[in-house]
């Protein structure tokens, strides 16, 4: 008999998009996490009826830079209360003609140019190994796409987001490496949020809003902060519509997850149960207590 999953969706806001309109019961709450603070204290409420949490990852107010943001805190905390589905929005820059500011992306792939971040909740004492060839969830992606489309939404199913370290912008010669390699979005934030969420066994999918062509288009030069700041304020105004529209469809009861997100630690484990480590075992209970809590 399939289990049935009454989905809990979390999403995890990005640059100008710190709150979320229309959540009912609304309530900012602390959420303790054995590996330090999240961005801020995390918005539970309902949309449409579908229980939904928000973290603004930046924090509100924006005091965090993109390598200050603690990533596995900010994930931890989502599967503490609860959370199946992860929603990330983020806004970047584009390294495609073909994506102008204003267009939403729905990521399929992550190159991860990040150096300065914890990057997995497995460390020695207990190892574990995770695929991330296919980094989000289809699933989510299928209902994000017909949400954008049943708002008019100018949107593109599929692009790979190359996530650099921050916080200065990239060169011109990295610029135009990062388009030679075949990235289309390029941000600061999503690795290694990506990869920790498929540890946590959450299902995750990115929608990236583009606020401005990156540094190789050769109308970048004419390109205002101001104008970038109203692009970005209004792509946070459709994001707001478009998680209006995409909740109620994400907040169907289902079955597991197709494509084995919320499995992702099945056979992932490789330390002997005998030489793990009890202090990180005890820091991992939400991360892992499926699979930890079935060895024990």
């Amino acid at each position: 008999m399939t289990d049935t999953i009454e989905p809990v969706i979390g999403l995890l806001g990005g640059s100008g998009l710190y709150d979320i309109d229309g959540l009912e019961d609304r309530e900012w709450r602390e959420v303790e996490t054995p590996w330090g603070k999240p961005s801020d204290a995390l918005l539970f409420g309902r949309l449409d009826g579908v229980r939904c949490v928000f973290l603004p990852r930046h924090g509100r107010g924006h005091p965090l830079t993109p390598s200050d943001v603690n990533y596995r805190a900010n994930i931890d905390a989502l599967k503490r209360s609860g959370v199946t589905d992860i929603l990330s929005l983020s806004a970047v820059g584009s390294l495609n003609g073909d994506l102008p500011p204003g267009t939403f992306v729905i990521v399929d792939q992550f190159i991860d140019r990040t150096f300065a971040r914890k990057k997995s909740f497995f460390e020695s004492g207990c190892v574990a190994h995770v695929s991330v060839a296919h980094p989000v969830c289809p699933r989510i992606g299928d209902h994000v796409e017909a949400a954008a489309r049943g708002i008019g939404l100018k949107h593109k199913r599929g692009g790979t987001y190359l996530t650099m370290e921050g916080p200065q912008f990239s060169t011109k010669a990295e610029s135009e490496m990062y388009r030679a390699w075949g990235c289309d979005v390029i941000g600061m934030t999503n690795m290694p949020e990506a990869k920790l969420a498929r540890e946590a066994e959450i299902c995750y999918a990115t929608v990236a809003m583009v606020t401005d062509f990156d540094c190789w288009h050769p109308d970048h030069d004419a390109v205002t902060v101001d104008a970038v700041v109203k692009v970005m304020m209004a792509n946070a105004d459709r994001a707001k519509q478009l998680v209006k529209t995409v909740v109620p469809m994400l907040g169907q009861a289902r079955g597991p997850c197709p494509a084995g997100c919320d499995r992702a630690l099945e056979y992932a484990l490789v330390t002997a149960p005998e030489k793990r480590d009890p202090a990180l075992l005890a820091k991992l209970d939400a991360v892992a207590g499926r699979v930890l809590n079935r060895a024990a």
